[in-house]
């Protein structure tokens, strides 16, 4: 049995500018700032007596022929790498799969190659996988997503990651231990409840395409702002950066905020954060919040009981394969 490890992302800054009609028009490109997060996705790939292929996610699937697989990212990975059939695959999630704004499902992509490509007998690079993962959502099923939650998981660390016509560039972020250590003390996730998929919030019209360009102009700038201010170990003002992510993105579409996401922000704020944003495209998934060392214990006793509370923690591995079967 072959089983990978593959982390989810938190996004600082610069998340949208990674779209292709963006990152590949403008003369900077898109740039993001982020981190793996040691919230995983697990994938096993097991042979099976016969020929037939058997995939186990939220529901279990079993086909004679891998094209009859209903899971599309599984049938194309399959497809891709060649191993087709005589498998049994399972993903196992340590968050939902979908909707958390934490890139699960690009995770589920890359850990399903890496799974597969060793299964087969294949080592492959982090930049292979991430470039095979964007390859199956960007350009085979068409889905209107960008392209750094690939990275972040096939990679892991902390990085700089930019985008544009000439390709993808990931540089890892060379911080010093006490700025890591203060990252995960003074960062946390708070899960809303709510839930909806990226694509569809990012195939919405915009309120104004005038108005967008410019959010995302400025959000790009924003990213390479954060980027500064994790280097130099300024997390207070990298907390308030937030805050102007937020209000960036939230005018972009109509469904990347509500009333409701727009009172739990509010309320995060007046529990003591010094900034909130919601990851990823929208519409639900986990605020990331910033505030002192205190900060996590008061949003625990306040909102524990209706929202789940995560700690920041960074996995530097990225996409692994923890059980490489038998010789």
């Amino acid at each position: 049995m072959i089983i990978s490890r593959t982390p989810v992302r938190v996004s600082f800054c610069g998340g949208g500018t990674d779209l292709d009609w963006f990152a590949n028009s403008e003369k900077n490109g898109g740039r993001v700032t982020s981190l793996a997060l040691n919230r995983y996705i697990h994938v096993t790939v097991n042979a099976r007596f016969d020929d037939m292929v058997r995939v186990s996610y939220s529901k279990m699937e079993l086909v004679d022929n891998f094209e009859e697989i209903e899971h599309e990212l599984v049938r194309e990975a399959m497809r891709m790498t060649g191993v087709t059939s005589g498998v049994e695959i399972t993903t196992i999630a340590d968050i939902p799969s979908r909707g958390t704004g934490l890139g699960s499902s690009s995770t589920v992509t890359v850990g399903l190659l890496n799974a597969l490509h060793n299964f087969a007998g294949r080592e492959v690079s982090a930049r292979q996988l991430a470039e095979e993962a964007c390859k199956i959502e960007i350009d085979i099923l068409g889905q209107p997503i960008g392209r750094q939650d690939q990275y972040a998981a096939a990679f892991g660390g902390v990085n700089s990651i930019s985008f544009g016509s000439d390709g993808v560039f990931v540089d890892p972020l060379d911080l010093a231990d006490d700025v890591l250590e203060r990252l995960e003390s003074e960062f946390t996730l708070v899960f809303t409840g709510m839930s909806r998929r990226a694509s569809s919030v990012l195939s919405e019209s915009p309120k104004d395409e005038a108005d967008r360009l410019a959010r995302l102009r400025a959000i790009r700038a924003q990213a390479d702002e954060a980027q500064a201010r994790l280097e130099c170990g300024d997390l207070a003002g990298l907390g308030a950066l937030l805050e102007g992510a937020w209000q960036a993105k939230r005018g972009i579409t109509a469904s990347v905020s509500n009333e409701e996401l727009d009172a739990l922000h509010d309320r995060i704020l007046a529990l003591g954060a010094s900034g909130a944003k919601l990851l990823g495209a929208g519409g639900g998934g986990f605020f990331l919040a910033h505030g002192d060392a205190g900060l996590r214990a008061q949003l625990t006793a306040e909102l524990g009981d209706s929202h789940r509370i995560i700690p920041l923690a960074i996995d530097f591995d990225g996409s692994t394969i923890i059980h490489p079967g038998s010789e």
